[in-house]
């Protein structure tokens, strides 16, 4: 009996569609015929260099944006929920922010936990990496059968990076990210969309297959030009030799000669020009860049690291690694002998050239323009590696146009702010350089000339980062902080650290459950033992809110005093402002490591509160 033939699989119907799609941006055309398709329960990302538009193409698949042509078909009854790049928390408690999507209560609590949050805390001062999560339980809490997730990783530490995973590996709803983290697509994508030319390509694979497909892509691409290039010099040559020997034009061969040219020319104007990433590693230092032994720093009650040596000699990449709030930060001022330790000693080297990458941005004021921000001292040079070059040439090897000179810091992308401190910094000889979460926004292009430039800088580089694979392939040994006041130090990356320190961070999250969420402190707001959650008194709840604004807020205007008293026409125009501002700047400075205390103390005893410590 022959065997019954078997249905084909039916493909699942797409829940939302993009179909020959196009928009400008003034001039500028963003996308020219973007074809794109969702299925239910489908995990993509959209991958492509910062520029090309993939934030703008996920507000049109959100419905934000209407585009100048093409179709957009949504699922009727489609919940959709989108995290933007930069959300903006509204309401008076985070809880308030997470239902004013229609979330239910129940669900918004349940999803603030998974996320680490306490449904009751103030949405005033927030954190980045608390803005984000808060942004996250609300996308999540919604139910939606579509969610649009641009650049989810930034600013949230590895935890919380690996709570986003399981969520949505968990969730029922299509997902489509924008994101930076290769470990991070690595683990959740079954899809790759690439936005380049103006056009989408699909790749039916997850984000571990792209690069080797993209690849072979721009070979493909890079041999058709070579071709086209090959029959335009063909054919001009014919047309020619044919005008002179026949004294004729052949009108319909002229004009497939032009249609060529114009190909050709349409091409070569998409081929984005690379970015030229160089880094100077200044004067030789010493061999010891800097060494710490028995050192221990505390803030009130919270520890932040006991009894911990280490030797970083010129040449290392050392990662630092932990959760938001462990303390990394303060372990580098530690280590750059910024703030002393209560106890034990740190010894800097010599000949040290430090440049610092910050990734609160706080030099970067949003009114000044690109041009002042290259040009802190004024005019049209900037002083690059000791020799002078135009500010516009300079800014062009970090793919900014000359038109963008002047326009202000607040109308650049995320990737664009971190290319202009990129550009500010590299500008600067440094034997040891810090960067602080350096991979915030970037595209992969970026990253990897970035790891490229950072493997072969002949200097010291101390790293705090959350992306893993950028750790895995850069450092050489890794500090972790537990957060409670442990500090251990391994050979490699993230992956070698904890092949060697397994458990390392259990304690700092034994309080939470498999989902991320606090065990203690269930969705009713009681206690394991059902009594009321313990809190923090009024008095501290607002210390707590005005010491996170502080420290959000207090680093810009230290940065703008500074601006100021660096101009040297300041002291002989007016001594007395000078003597003023520079008084005021040291007061600022003693608020800023004030709030820093406050908020670290606060914060640990608000913890212990939740979790019954």
């Amino acid at each position: 009996m022959a065997p019954r033939p078997q249905k084909p699989v039916q493909a699942r119907p797409p829940i939302v569609v993009l179909k020959d799609v196009k928009l400008a941006d003034g001039p500028v055309m963003l996308f020219d015929g973007v074809d794109l398709a969702l299925e239910a329960r489908a995990r993509a990302c959209l991958v492509g260099r910062n520029g090309a538009g993939k934030s703008t193409l996920l507000r049109v698949l959100a419905g934000e944006i209407e585009p100048d042509g093409g179709d957009r078909f949504v699922q009727p009854g489609l919940r959709s929920a989108f995290v933007p790049q930069e959300p903006v928390i509204l309401g008076e408690t985070v809880l308030d922010h997470a239902i004013s999507g229609g979330a239910q209560p129940w669900e918004a609590e349940a999803e603030l936990q998974v996320f680490g949050l306490d449904p009751a805390k103030s949405a005033k001062g927030l954190s980045g990496g608390e803005i984000r999560r808060a942004a996250l339980a609300k996308a999540f809490a919604e139910k939606p059968d579509l969610i649009l997730l641009d650049e989810p990783t930034n600013h949230l530490d590895i935890f919380a990076i690996e709570t986003l995973e399981r969520r949505l590996l968990e969730s029922r709803a299509a997902a489509l990210v924008v994101s930076h983290d290769r470990a991070f697509l690595e683990r959740i994508t079954t899809r790759c969309f690439w936005l380049a030319h103006r056009k989408v390509r699909t790749l039916d694979a997850g984000y571990a297959e792209f690069e080797a497909w993209a690849e072979k892509v721009e070979a493909e691409e890079q041999e058709s030009l070579r071709r086209l290039t090959k029959a335009i010099e063909r054919e001009t040559y014919t047309f020619y030799r044919s005008i002179t020997a026949q004294r004729t034009r052949n009108e319909g061969r002229a004009r497939a000669l032009q249609d060529m040219r114009q190909q050709r020319a349409a091409i070569l104007r998409d081929s984005t020009r690379p970015l030229e990433l160089e880094i100077d590693a200044g004067g030789m230092s010493g061999r010891r860049v800097a060494e710490a032994k028995g050192v221990s720093k505390a803030f009130g009650a919270r520890t932040i690291v006991s009894d911990f040596s280490t030797r970083i000699i010129r040449g290392d990449r050392v990662a630092i690694v932990g959760p938001n709030g462990a303390g990394k930060t303060t372990l580098v001022r530690l280590l750059l002998g910024e703030i002393k330790p209560d106890a034990g000693t740190v010894t800097l080297g010599t000949g040290l050239e430090i440049v610092y990458l910050d990734q609160s941005r706080s030099e970067l004021r949003p009114e000044m323009t690109l041009w002042d921000a290259l040009t802190p001292s004024g005019g049209d040079s900037i002083m690059v590696r000791g020799q002078p070059r135009h500010v516009a040439a300079y800014a062009k090897d970090f793919m900014f146009r000359e038109g963008q000179l002047r326009q202000p810091v607040s109308t650049l992308s995320g990737g664009e702010r971190n290319r202009l401190l990129l550009a500010r910094a590299l500008a600067k000889p440094a034997n040891l350089l810090v960067l602080d979460e350096p991979t915030n926004d970037l595209d992969m292009e970026t990253l990897d000339l970035l790891e490229d430039l950072l493997a072969d800088y002949d200097g010291t580089l101390l790293l705090v980062s959350h992306d893993r694979d950028f750790i895995d392939r850069l450092a050489t040994s890794t500090i972790a902080l537990d957060g409670l006041g442990r500090a251990v130090e391994t050979p490699g990356g993230w992956t070698d650290f904890l092949r060697q320190n397994p458990g390392f961070f259990d304690a700092r999250s034994a309080g939470f459950s498999a989902r991320g969420g606090s065990t203690p402190s269930g969705p009713s707001g009681k206690g394991a033992a059902g009594q009321p959650r313990a809190k923090l008194s009024y008095k501290d709840q607002r210390r707590l809110e005005e010491a996170e604004r502080e420290v959000a807020e207090l680093p810009a205007t230290i940065a703008a005093m500074e601006a100021r008293l660096h101009d040297p026409a300041l002291y002989a125009k007016d001594r007395k402002g000078f003597e003023r501002l520079t008084g005021e700047l040291d007061r600022t400075r003693a608020r800023l490591e004030l709030a820093e205390s406050d908020w670290l103390l606060l914060e640990a005893r608000r913890e212990a509160l939740v979790s019954g410590g």
